[in-house]
């Protein structure tokens, strides 16, 4: 990131290290534009092995600092970065920060411009506040591992897509956006209660009123989920894979006339699906994944390969586009989305303590 690119340039973030989602959530506000400075235990930059280049997708784009939060200067040092900051990140369980004298009620006093950013699986409060848990715990209780799976089969965990990245830490840096918009209207900062629970029952959230009044069925059995013939992921004569999604009338159509079939039978009726299925499963098995490519892809049909994580730097549209990029000799996913008047750009990745924190208070006073 060049300085004073992206959107949120100008934007000054400690970040409290902790697991996944808060390195995320501050890796995207740093694709933003924040400087983002990244608090680090010394026993965790001690261990760092410095010869090799750090390609850490948590530390791209950051200044990453070591602090001993049980020292009494290097709190004071913190204390004085959070004063100079916009925005600080909290991964920690509820009442740490509180323990550690560095609060909301504290420092929010001393910094009222301070969005205080709180990140945690279950919330703030209520009955599991204290509750340890990761990301399948999450999204258990917000009902969306439910929804996930075969028919017939036990719920299927999608790794940690949707509790940790996508309810946590995109929820965490949409929250501070938001919250930056308030604090330039008014001067004021607030305190953010990110809970990955409520993040993956938003995530979930467009599927409740159909699974509430009966009209999406169990795991497996609709349309999106793996039972419908047109909507599914097929594996290829060479052992590759190919992803269809020709939900809509006209797409569904092209699809069944490219790939040869004369009689496949009518789109939405369900007692048909197994059937059709296996005609889709039989027909995909004839030809290579190049094959169906050459066939399907790039068509009204809703037809793609599916690439391994390495394929997505060499596919003709991603590489057009710079989907991915190299950081340290790392495949990095670019900054997103993209901005006509305030470009982003995935930074380079840097080893905790890579950055000495008086120059960082100098930087910011």
């Amino acid at each position: 990131m060049t300085a004073g690119q992206g959107p949120l340039a100008g934007v000054r973030v400690v970040e409290l290290v902790g697991q996944g989602p808060g390195p995320m959530g501050a890796t995207v506000l740093a694709d933003l534009g924040c400087d983002v400075v990244a608090v680090d235990r010394p026993s965790v930059a001690a261990k760092v092995k410095r010869e090799r280049p750090s390609i850490s997708p948590f530390t791209r784009g950051k200044r990453t600092v070591s602090l001993d939060l049980k020292n009494a200067d290097d709190m004071a040092t913190l204390r004085q970065l959070i004063d100079h900051a916009d925005v600080l990140v909290d991964p920690f369980r509820p009442g740490v920060c509180e323990r550690l004298g560095i609060g909301p009620d504290v420092v929010c006093a001393s910094n009222p411009r301070l969005i205080f950013a709180r990140m945690t699986g279950f919330g703030q409060d209520g009955p599991m506040a204290m509750v340890a848990g990761h990301d399948i715990n999450y999204i258990s209780l917000s009902g969306a591992l439910d929804m996930l799976g075969e028919e017939n089969g036990p719920p299927q965990p999608p790794i940690n897509l949707l509790g940790d990245f996508a309810g946590g830490g995109m929820l965490l840096a949409l929250g501070v956006s938001a919250a930056l918009v308030h604090q330039r209207m008014t001067g004021k900062g607030q305190v953010i209660d990110v809970s990955m629970v409520e993040g993956a029952a938003m995530v979930a959230g467009t599927f409740y009123p159909g699974v509430d009044m009966g009209n999406w069925g169990p795991r497996g059995t609709n349309h999106l989920d793996g039972a419908a013939p047109f909507y599914g992921v097929f594996e290829c004569k060479d052992g590759g894979y190919f992803a269809i999604g020709a939900i809509e009338d006209q797409f569904f159509a092209e699809l069944i006339q490219r790939m040869g079939f004369e009689d496949f039978g009518p789109q939405w009726d369900k007692s048909k699906w197994p059937e059709q299925k296996k005609k889709m499963t039989e027909m995909f098995r004839t030809k290579t994944r190049h094959e169906w490519s050459e066939l399907l892809e790039g068509f009204e049909t809703c037809a793609t390969p599916v690439l391994s994580v390495k394929e997505v730097e060499t596919h003709p549209h991603t590489k057009a586009r710079g989907t991915v990029v190299r950081r340290n000799g790392g495949l990095h996913a670019q900054a997103a989305p993209r901005f006509s008047g305030t470009p982003v750009e995935a930074g380079q990745p840097v080893h905790p303590g890579s950055h000495d924190s008086a120059q960082v208070l100098a930087d910011w006073s």
